[in-house]
Order: C-alpha cells, then sequence, then structure tokens
C-alpha cells in the first residue's frame, strides 16, 4: 500500500472521537503485516492507543493522533490533493510518519518508534495513557499541520464551564422569576471586555465560547443555563482563571480542562513558526524533547472541505527522514 492509498483507507475509516476502535483495528493489522511489533494500550471501552517498534527500544518516536473530530468525511481526490476527515489533521501526517519509518528501517535504523494515540481533539486522554507507558526514548516527533513548518511554540488551552441558576416562573409573569439565560449573556459580554495575558512571541490570549444551553421551553423563565469557553492560554490557566473571579457571582466557575502552552526543538533546516493551536505534546513528556511538524494547514483542519495536496504529503515523508536522522544523530 504507497502513501496515498494509506491516507485514503485511513480517511474512510470513520474515527471520530470516542469512537476510534475500528481505525485502531486497521492500523494494528497494517503495522503487523509490515512486522512491526506492535503494543496495545486500552485507553477506555473500545479505545486504544497504538505502539510499534522494529525490534530495537525507540530513540525517536513519531506520534499523532488517530481520531477526528466529527462529521467523518469519506475521501477523494484530484490530480493535486486528497480530501476528507482527516486529510490534514492527521491521517495524512500519520500514513507519512509510517513511510518515513519504513525509509529509515530500509537503510538499517531502527531506533524509531511508531505511537499513535486516541482522543486528542477532546482533552487528549489517549496522550495522557501513553506517558505512563515505560520508554527509553530522546525525542518525540509530533504530527500536527503546520504547513510543513517546525514549529517553536504552540499555545495550551483551558476550557471552563460557567453556569449560571435563577429562578423558574411563567414567561407571562416574568418578575416572579430570574432569568438565568439573562445573567449567563451579561456574563459573557462581561468577558469581552476583561483584560487577558499576553506574551511577546505568543501573542494575545484569545477564546471562543463553543457550547451554551440552557431554560426548557419558550414559555418559562430559565432557571439554569451554562457555557463552556475554551481560552488558547499562553501562560498559566490561573492567570486566566483569576481574571474570571470578575464574573462572579453571575456565574460559578468550574474547570474543565487545562492544556500547558510549550516551547519546541527545532534543527537547521527548516522554517519555522509559532502555532495557535494546542497538542498532545504537553501530555507526552515522557516520550523524550518535543519537536512539531507537519503537512497541511489547520486553516483547513476541522472543514467540510479539509485537505492536504499530493506534493506535500509526499514532501512530509522526507521531512520526518530528515527530522528523526537529525535527532539519532543530535
Amino acid at each position: 500500500m504507497n502513501l496515498f492509498e494509506l491516507t485514503r483507507n485511513l480517511i474512510d475509516v470513520p474515527s471520530v472521537t470516542g469512537s476510534e476502535a475500528e481505525v485502531g483495528l486497521f492500523l494494528v493489522s497494517y503495522l503487523q503485516s509490515l512486522d512491526y511489533t506492535v503494543e496495545i494500550q486500552q485507553v477506555a471501552e473500545g479505545r486504544a492507543n497504538i505502539f510499534a517498534t522494529l525490534g530495537a527500544p525507540p530513540r525517536v518516536m513519531l506520534s499523532t493522533h488517530m481520531d477526528t473530530v466529527p462529521p467523518h468525511i469519506s475521501s477523494s481526490e484530484d490530480s493535486d490533493h486528497i480530501y476528507g476527515r482527516g486529510a490534514c489533521d492527521a491521517k495524512g501526517i500519520l500514513a507519512a510518519q509510517v513511510a518515513a519509518a519504513e525509509r529509515l528501517r530500509a537503510s538499517g535504523e531502527r531506533r524509531v518508534g511508531l505511537l499513535f494515540v486516541v482522543g486528542e481533539e477532546r482533552g487528549s486522554d489517549g496522550a495522557a495513557a501513553a506517558n505512563t507507558l515505560p520508554n527509553r526514548c530522546r525525542f518525540l516527533i509530533n504530527g500536527e499541520p503546520t504547513d510543513s513548518r517546525l514549529a517553536t511554540a504552540t499555545r495550551g488551552n483551558l476550557r471552563v464551564r460557567l453556569a449560571a441558576t435563577g429562578r423558574a416562573a411563567h414567561s407571562a409573569a416574568p418578575e416572579q422569576g430570574v432569568s438565568a439565560i439573562e445573567k449567563l449573556i451579561d456574563a459573557l459580554v462581561e468577558l469581552r471586555a476583561l483584560p487577558l495575558p499576553v506574551d511577546p512571541d505568543l501573542g494575545s490570549t484569545f477564546y471562543t465560547v463553543g457550547l451554551i444551553e440552557g431554560g426548557v421551553a419558550p414559555n418559562v423563565i430559565p432557571a439554569r443555563a451554562s457555557a463552556e469557553v475554551m481560552f488558547r492560554t499562553i501562560g498559566s490557566a490561573d492567570d486566566i482563571l483569576t481574571v474570571l473571579r470578575a464574573l462572579e457571582p453571575r456565574v460559578t466557575i468550574s474547570e474543565v480542562l487545562r492544556v500547558r502552552p510549550i516551547r519546541m526543538h527545532t534543527v537547521p533546516g527548516f522554517e519555522t513558526r509559532v502555532f495557535p493551536f494546542t497538542t498532545d505534546v504537553p501530555l507526552l513528556d515522557r516520550w523524550g524533547t518535543p519537536l512539531l511538524f507537519g503537512p497541511g494547514s489547520f486553516l483547513v483542519a476541522h472543514t467540510d472541505g479539509e485537505f492536504v495536496t499530493l506534493a506535500e504529503l509526499h514532501a512530509a515523508v522526507d521531512g520526518f527522514e530528515r527530522l528523526a536522522r537529525g535527532c539519532l544523530a543530535g
């Protein structure tokens, strides 16, 4: 199976976060057919990380995630692109990493392993589990769509839940109730004006309100409402939580998830850039010095038109091979 066939086959296996079992079985079978030693680490029912080696203890690990955001979109192809969910985030990257490992093996280099995890798109539970595995790696080359540049740094994230409570009443007598939705809206409007941390390299903290829920019917004053907000962090999440205290007592604030921002290792010969997204890398800190690289743009990831170009995907195999050799020589 060549690089492009493997990419399309991976895309065509649905693997929205929480439903990675089928793609995991596909990868185990494929890697075993190439004579890798494959270990399976159960993360949750029907969900497992995959760790593949070539006999020697890996000193460099090529790693990315198997899961995707919803909805599943099957693959298609034209003369220049492969399209579909995961084309660049991150099934094309996974295929390129396998191809690079195969090139290294063909040259006699067996100190490179493969680590493919579940759950990156919804909290990185796969990476957290993988970080408990014993290893002797010195470098982790993680794959995300970076336009084939090496990342010098990535942001962290902080997910919080803002919850408002009110008092239910008939909507014909609004003075008898207290609207939780209006309290939540007031807090979200106030949030827009709060000063958030700034970093000279990573820039200003920003956020998105990703989920809102509340109320039971149009003719009932809502007693409960909540929103989940994701901050793309450039420093300590505690600094943001301190700022958010200004929203109390309109809402209560509870932390859902935090991942720290991280600075990456680079090697000569690659363009570099700071990226605003978050990866599994901070949760894989026991796997060695981190690098981040991959074909495709995060600007098209998570969209209905997600794609990777055939030329960049092919060149990424060279990129991963060069990075692995540079790390092994370092």
